[in-house]
């Protein structure tokens, strides 16, 4: 059902973020200037990424729908209870506002397989606590929340300037787990799976059963199973990590999926004349149409064929536009939706990818080259500057941590940081980073899981927090550090300059500038102009081409307002 919100509501929640610095929840020095987009979003993305499973309960009654139990090995990989209720309750206490992030990227919230399958060595019950596993692409999961939660999270989202991404899969459905096939009666299990262990659960599944096409069913899938087509030999056609591939690259005609055929409350219905590819277009896209999904970041592109990802942009651009026009009290703007992409590896490099529907891509080189000093780093800042300034326009998403790499290094997260979020081009804040969250369980040393420990609430690193919070909104304030032209002006401390020719934004960075400072700023800003350091709060006159400044750790240089 569709529903309207008034523009009394909306008032009230545009306050939040103002309410938020009021209250302290951001440093004086960085909360004395407004947080303001100085350019569209897609100029200048700061995207937030929450697994929305490990960042906040907000409503402990969803935290073990579908029987979904302990994982048995610390945890790791089972649900632990964070929801969409969760993360509205830290967007209204100002927490996404007081890091200066206009985007908020959250794992699937679709409905994912019920059960569990073997992790690890045999070593631990994995849950789709991640959303990579899709069951049904039209319904919430019940761990996630309920249709009036997701909405909630979306208004609120849109009157702090916040847009809402959802991470989205149209490689392949979930694995074929017991508790999935018992519930929705695939007889391809042997008696007694409801006894099954680590040890035997593979066992109890009868692989070699021509029933498994009562499963998603061979018109819909490459499997290897009985029927099925196996997974070919080429990035589009295989079989990722055993999990059934997706014909998307099929144009031929299917019904519905026999498991959503069987499934009680499914949104699917069947679309006479229309491709694997269409049926996931249309599910996906529905999302945007009704909700107001602002964006996507898409898994695994390289495995999904370039004409699926514009199709999937061309019908969410249209879905949205369609939300707008309906809702022009919720909308943020106008602008067009917005996909980023996880293409394994891809750099800073514009690729074919910009070319199928991609705003950005993730640059996966950027974490391994942070942690190097400040020479290493600059050394980065000129090439993406300059890649990022030629030719077609296009964009990157950086990150320091990742949910399938690795965590930065906790002990150096002050570097990564103000690394990360001076970068040019897109950045992507990994949640807990900003905070000092620790590694967790990782079983067999899966260190993907340990990545995704719960966030750390009750003791922040508020030293970091604050340091997080200083650039986060220094950022969001400055179109220049993202498109801008890079020049390095200093060696100790480390300083450059940051312009962006078409909108004439500028700044001056030293990013580990400590004590008392006197500095050439000839070319950035003109003598007798008034210029503010965003970290200390401190104002300053330029006079004879330099600047004098005493610095608390970081110098973040703007024209004063």
């Amino acid at each position: 059902m569709r529903t309207s919100r008034g523009p009394a509501l909306r008032s009230r929640l545009r306050l939040l973020p103002l309410l938020a610095l009021l209250a302290g929840l951001t440093d004086p020095a960085a909360s004395a200037s407004p947080v303001a987009p100085a350019a569209g979003f897609a100029a200048n993305p700061i995207v937030y990424f929450a697994v929305t499973d490990r960042f906040a309960n907000g409503n402990r009654g969803n935290d073990r729908s579908y029987g979904r139990g302990p994982d048995g090995a610390g945890e790791a990989g089972t649900f632990h209870g964070g929801d969409l209720a969760g993360l509205t309750q830290k967007l209204r206490d100002g927490y996404f506002a007081g890091l200066g992030v206009n985007a908020l990227w959250i794992t699937a919230p679709y409905e994912q397989i019920h059960g569990w399958v073997v992790g690890g060595k045999q070593s631990f019950k994995h849950y789709a606590y991640h959303g990579y596993w899709p069951l049904d692409y039209t319904r919430l999961d019940a761990n996630m929340g309920t249709p009036d939660e997701l909405r909630a999270l979306i208004d609120t989202a849109h009157a702090q300037g916040v847009r809402v991404l959802f991470d989205v899969v149209m490689n392949h459905p979930g694995y074929a787990d017991i508790g999935t096939l018992a519930e929705y009666r695939v007889p391809v299990l042997w008696k007694g799976h409801e006894k099954a262990t680590l040890a035997d659960y593979h066992g109890y599944i009868d692989y070699n059963n021509f029933d498994f096409a009562q499963w998603w069913g061979p018109d819909w899938v490459r499997a290897g199973l009985p029927g099925y087509q196996e997974g070919g030999g080429d990035d589009f056609t295989m079989q990722l990590a055993y999990l059934a591939d997706f014909r998307t690259d099929s144009p031929t005609a299917v019904g519905l999926p026999p498991i959503l055929q069987n499934k009680a409350g499914s949104g699917a219905r069947a679309l006479p004349g229309t491709s694997v590819r269409g049926y996931l277009v249309s599910w996906l896209s529905e999302w945007v149409r009704e909700y107001g999904v602002d964006g996507f970041r898409c898994d695994t592109v390289k495995h999904v064929e370039p004409d699926s990802w514009r199709a999937l942009k061309n019908a969410s651009t249209a879905a949205l536009a369609d939300w707008k026009k309906r809702h022009p009290q919720q909308k943020i703007d106008d602008a067009p939706f917005w996909m980023t992409g996880e293409a394994w590896d891809h750099g800073p490099e514009r690729s074919g990818w910009h070319d199928a529907g991609f705003d950005s891509m993730i640059n996966f080189d950027f974490q391994h080259r942070a942690g190097g000093d400040w020479n290493a780093v600059d050394a980065e800042y000129r090439r993406y500057a300059g890649l990022l300034g030629k030719g077609p326009r296009y964009d990157i998403l950086s990150y320091i941590s990742s949910h399938d790499t690795l965590l930065f290094p906790r002990e150096n997260l002050r570097h990564g940081l103000s690394a990360l979020l001076l970068a040019p081009g897109g950045v992507q804040l990994f949640y807990g980073d900003e905070s000092g969250r620790q590694p967790g369980a990782a079983p067999d040393g899966d260190t993907q899981q340990n990545t995704r420990s719960d966030m750390n609430w009750e003791r922040p690193d508020e030293a970091l927090l604050a340091h997080a919070r200083k650039l986060g909104q220094f950022r969001a304030r400055h179109l220049a550090l993202a498109r801008g032209a890079h020049k390095r002006l200093g060696q100790q401390p480390y300083l450059f300059s940051r312009v962006d020719a078409a909108s004439g934004d500028r700044v001056l960075v030293a990013p580990d500038a400590i004590g008392e400072l006197t500095l050439k700023v000839h070319g950035v800003f003109a003598d007798g102009a008034q210029v503010r350091d965003a970290y200390s709060g401190r104002a300053a006159t330029v006079r004879d081409g330099a600047v004098s400044l005493r610095a608390d750790g970081a110098l973040l240089l703007e024209a004063a307002p």
